[in-house]
């Protein structure tokens, strides 16, 4: 067993076998680029071109940022394909695919013959098709007129990755292109349908309303966020201004209050009145001491 892993690592090492006398054989497949979606069956192709009656050796592997694995050696599926693939003669039916599937395969055949050994091989890409998760969407519930207000909404499960629709009161927002309806509509917001923002420079009191974002890449269902309503409203300055007024006047009351109480020596009869009770205690606890001096 130890050997036999031993041996496997100095494959994926050399990435191919080395023979004597070895010439080139012709491998094809029909489609170098595969695209299935995700939990359905993705089928890579191999075929080869030589004279009957050779004896073949079939190898797949999967070339990674951080390396070379083996996918079929020595007449069986290893890692994440063990029970869910199968061989087509020379090429692989994979069964339930999943994200982890995507990457780049490679399929390398060798024949021996009486002129030598003969090698060949094919790379084939697969990409998983994975339909868009349920986004997340920030609304905010209040905004004042003439400010600034931006939406959200994003989803990171999909693949290929997923664009953005905003709706308002169920009706979808138009794309600001600057031409035809769109520019007709006086559009005031901004939608970018591939990051899915929604931004309004000025927001007005006609952008209130019930809002939601759709996501969707052309796989599976398109997903949608849960409604959320924001309310503008106008500032209301005449409100602040009268706030302003009664705070400015209830100060105004409590300084000449405070004036007049000082004017009429309020103050100092306090002050004065707490020095002579201050002085009695005093007194007292003096005549006390000597008392008790004396007896």
């Amino acid at each position: 067993m130890a050997s036999r892993g031993l041996r496997l690592l100095l494959l994926v090492y050399v990435g191919v076998l080395s023979y004597p006398d070895v010439s080139g054989i012709s491998i094809e497949t029909d489609n170098k680029n595969v695209k299935a979606e995700e939990f359905k069956e993705a089928i890579l192709s191999c075929k080869y071109k030589f004279s009957k009656g050779m004896s073949l050796r079939i190898e797949w592997k999967k070339i990674e940022s951080q390396g070379v694995s083996f996918v079929y050696y020595n007449g069986e599926f290893t890692g994440d394909l063990q029970g869910r693939a199968e061989m087509l003669n020379t090429g692989i039916r994979i069964r339930n695919v999943t994200r982890r599937d995507s990457g780049t395969y490679r399929c390398e055949i060798s024949a021996k013959s009486e002129e030598g050994q003969r090698l060949g091989e094919a790379t084939i890409t697969l990409t998983v098709l994975v339909a868009p998760a349920t986004p997340v969407c920030e609304v905010p519930s209040s905004a004042m007129t003439g400010t600034v207000v931006q939406m959200s909404c994003k989803e990171t499960e999909g693949s290929p990755p997923s664009e953005y629709q905003w709706y308002r009161n169920g009706v979808a927002l138009l794309e600001k292109t600057g031409t035809g309806s769109a520019r007709a509509a006086n559009i005031t917001y901004i939608m970018n349908k591939k990051s899915g923002t929604l931004l309004f420079n000025t927001v007005t009191k006609n952008d209130t309303g019930e809002y939601f974002c759709e996501a969707s890449n052309g796989i599976g269902l398109s997903q949608k966020c849960s409604v959320k309503r924001m309310q503008v409203d106008d500032l209301n300055v005449s409100g602040i201004i009268v706030a302003v007024l009664i705070v400015a006047l209830v100060m105004i009351l409590c300084g000449l209050g405070a004036f007049y109480a000082q004017k009429k020596g309020y103050f100092a009869k306090k002050s004065s009145s707490q020095k002579k009770t201050n002085y009695q205690s005093t007194s007292e606890k003096d005549f006390k001491h000597t008392k008790s001096f004396v007896i």
